[in-house]
């Protein structure tokens, strides 16, 4: 029993072998012969020779000995090598060195073969001297010849590539034609390197530093490389005393100084580096059957090598003469010997199994299909399997996707609900905001706004980032006031109002509209208005040097950062705006406000006018209008304080208390003074009356100001501060005063600045942005900032 059991396992075994060897690819070899040499597997045509004398190897046109192998097994693992590499007169395959037959130094190394191509060690040719430029290598050593003519092979040109390797070296290749149909070829190339250097800024690559490379003619079956240098090396012999030529497989052969270099030698074994271990470096030639086509070898059917009937077909040779035989799709073996190509069975292989569902193998070919319940080709490459939509599977999708339209729909509507009510809110913070009214002003003021920006709440919200707090300028009764940065890159000032009461909605609009009306260089410009939101908004542009009150008032070792000349010019500029407001705008506009808080300065210290709420509009017919009184204690105008009677006088009134603030760096109201100095206007007009002016004036004014003019700019200030309106200056007479001025003090210094020449800094530490516009000098809070000094420079 157990013999039996034992028969049917050898049986099973016998079988899996015959299989395994039916249905292997091209590895193969006649009955009876060694299949692998070492780790090579030597696969027919190819045959190693056997001591025995058996036939493994098929033999070529005119006796050619191309095919067999020599397995040498001295070697551990052994090694195979081409055989027929002898010498004779019907020499079919010879390798010289120089003189020498490479039988004399070793035999033809090969490293692996496939259908087309085998692939053998190379070897290298070289030359080497010693500092003198004696030669050190022997003198027929500087060349490599192999010649396989009449033999299967033919070189790669596509896959091979002749390197030299070195410094001040030439490299050359020589081909020979067999017969006529074949034609002599030569090139070469050089290689040169300045220093050591030079050659590793090349690595990997044969651009001509320390490497050269040539391409191979197609075709050829011989090829002598030879390898020369310039002035014996002397020059580089240093970092490199030798030269070399070979023929690489061009993928594998990548160009390394530290390597090559020290490596040329005719003996040394050329490698490339795989993971940890060295591979000898290959040289690929494309191998065919004798030097016939298909069509010409098919004449004889006793001779041609293919199987037809075996389900393989014959190619010619795409390099040189010859045809090669290869099996039909879905069929596997070895085409020249029998069985020949066998069905392949796609099915067995699970790795490279084509199917994703199930396989069934067919002779020559393979289908796939899929399992029931579900749907498809069945192939990896296809459309695969998917499992069928049942009736149950069908209800569910249909749910969720009534499910999904009831969502978005929702969601859609919800959306539109939302962006009416959006609009809506829009709309009641509009008509909160006085934009009825704003229309009626614009109505009554034909093109005013044209210029004007109407913005978008979520633009104002992205140029503040959000309203953060370290975008704030300043803040104030009227509101705060934000740095932005528009899209277009912009920076502007955005003033947005605190919740607002119907009696400020005027203000805000009145404010909107006499900006639209003015359009003036010491005037800050209203760029555009934002009405949709809660509170109003303002987009000015920005002005960043702070305000004049801050610059006055803020002192470092008792001395303020304006200079006299610098306070002339920021007078003068003030004087000019407002003579424009009253005399030159569309419509005259009275400021009502003028106080050194609402004149800023910008980067150049030009004076800009700002804060026109309480401004007003007064008709060309008119020269004065009641109204409320509003101002700034300190500033305002007691005439207009009495009678509500609102002229362009109460405007250089005010003036007239800058221009004394001017000059002596005081508040127009503090109570750290006494009594009788507790009000700077009614102590300096006393002073000035009694001879003390200069007791009363800021540090700086009487250090650089010449006497007459300083006296010239108080009497200005004096009649400005006329109790009697009629009795003080027009606007426009006192901006040509100042300039007047101006024009002394330049023939004084004997400079000629011009109006907005800047102010130099002399010391300034951690300078910031001030922006702060407060409803009074007392609501001011000065931000730190510290400054020691500024002079003028043109």
């Amino acid at each position: 029993m157990s013999q039996h059991i034992l028969l049917q396992l050898v049986i099973i075994i016998s079988c899996w072998i015959t299989i395994a060897s039916s249905s292997s690819s091209f590895a193969q070899t006649k009955p009876g012969c060694q299949l692998k040499c070492g780790d090579v597997s030597i696969p027919y045509p190819f045959g190693i020779i056997s001591s025995s004398g058996a036939n493994c190897s098929m033999y070529g046109s005119h006796g050619s000995y191309g095919f067999s192998v020599n397995c040498n097994t001295t070697y551990n693992p052994p090694r195979p090598f081409l055989a027929g590499v002898t010498p004779g007169e019907n020499q079919q395959m010879l390798v010289r060195m120089g003189n020498q037959l490479q039988t004399d130094i070793e035999e033809i190394e090969i490293l692996s073969i496939s259908e087309s191509e085998i692939r053998l060690k190379t070897l290298q040719a070289s030359s080497c001297y010693n500092k003198s430029g004696a030669l050190l290598t022997p003198a027929t050593a500087n060349s490599i010849w192999y010649y396989f003519v009449w033999s299967p092979f033919t070189f790669s040109d596509t896959k091979n590539r002749v390197y030299g390797v070195g410094c001040a070296t030439y490299a050359s290749i020589v081909t020979y034609a067999n017969d006529d149909q074949e034609k002599n070829y030569s090139t070469q190339c050089q290689s040169e390197c300045v220093s050591r250097e030079s050659e590793y800024n090349h690595a990997g690559s044969c651009t001509g530093s320390g490497c050269c490379e040539m391409t191979f003619p197609k075709g050829q079956k011989s090829f002598q490389g030879i390898v020369s240098t310039t002035l014996n090396h002397t020059k580089v012999w240093s970092f490199n005393p030798c030269s070399s030529v070979f023929m690489a497989e061009k993928d594998y052969y990548k160009f390394n100084a530290d390597t090559d270099i020290p490596n040329i030698r005719s003996n040394t074994t050329l490698v490339y580096r795989e993971g940890n271990k060295d591979i000898p470096l290959p040289v690929v030639l494309n191998w065919a059957i004798g030097n016939m086509t298909c069509e010409e070898a098919q004449k004889n059917l006793t001779s041609f090598a293919c199987h037809k009937e075996h389900n393989s077909y014959c190619i010619d040779s795409e390099n040189g003469r010859g045809y090669r035989c290869s099996c039909y799709k879905g069929y596997e073996g070895n085409p020249y010997i029998s069985p020949g190509c066998q069905d392949a069975n796609e099915c067995e292989d699970e790795t490279n199994n084509p199917c994703e569902g199930i396989c069934t193998n067919l002779v020559g070919s393979y289908r796939c299909s899929c399992p029931k319940g579900s749907t498809g080709d069945g192939r990896k490459d296809g459309t695969g399997c998917s499992k069928k939509i049942t009736t149950v599977i069908k209800i569910v999708i249909g749910v969720g996707l009534a499910l999904l339209c009831l969502i978005i729909g929702g969601s859609l509507l919800f959306l539109n609900i939302k962006k009416r009510k959006l609009s809506k809110l829009r709309d009641e913070f509009f008509l909160q905001n006085g934009g009825m009214l704003l229309k009626q002003q614009i109505g009554s003021h034909a093109g005013a706004i044209e210029s004007t920006q109407i913005f978008t709440a979520k633009e104002l919200e992205i140029a503040t980032n959000k309203y953060d707090e370290s975008r704030i300028l300043g803040r104030g009764g009227y509101g705060t006031v934000y740095k932005g940065i528009l899209s277009d890159n912009r920076v502007v000032a955005i003033k947005k109002s605190q919740i607002i009461v119907q009696s400020q909605i005027e203000q805000f609009i009145n404010e909107v509209v006499i900006l639209t009306q003015v359009h003036h260089r010491n005037v800050v410009r209203l760029l555009g208005c934002c009405l949709e939101t809660q509170v109003p908004l303002l987009v000015y542009e920005y002005v960043s040097n702070g305000t004049l009150f801050e610059h006055i008032h803020h002192k470092v070792a008792g001395l303020s950062s304006i200079s006299w000349e610098g306070r002339l010019r920021i007078a003068a500029e003030t004087a000019g705006a407002l003579a424009y407001l009253h005399s030159a705008a569309s419509i005259p506009v009275i400021h009502r406000d003028i106080k050194s808080t609402n004149i800023l300065l910008d980067e150049n210290f030009t004076a800009k006018v700002s804060d026109f709420r309480a401004s007003r509009l007064v008709p060309l017919d008119r020269t004065q209008i009641t109204t409320v009184v509003q101002g700034t204690v300190g500033y305002l105008d007691p005439e207009y304080f009495h009678t509500s009677q609102l002229t362009e006088k109460s405007d250089v009134y005010s003036f007239g208390v800058v221009l004394i603030e001017l000059l002596t760096g005081e508040k127009p109201l503090s109570l750290e003074r006494s009594q009788e100095q507790r009000n700077l206007t009614s102590y300096f007009i006393l002073s000035l009356k009694d001879g003390g002016l200069f007791d009363l004036l800021d540090a700086r004014v009487t250090k650089e100001g010449k006497q007459e003019q300083v006296v010239i700019a108080a009497e200005l200030a004096k009649r400005c501060l006329n109790l009697r309106g009629q009795e003080r200056p027009r606007m426009k007479e006192v901006a040509a005063e100042l300039e007047g001025l101006r024009r002394m003090l330049k023939t004084h210094t004997g400079t000629d600045c011009p109006p907005n020449h800047k102010e130099e800094k002399t010391s300034l530490l951690e300078p910031q942005d001030l922006y702060t516009v407060p409803l009074s000098s007392d609501q001011y809070s000065f931000q730190k900032n510290t400054i020691t000094g500024i002079n003028i420079r043109c």
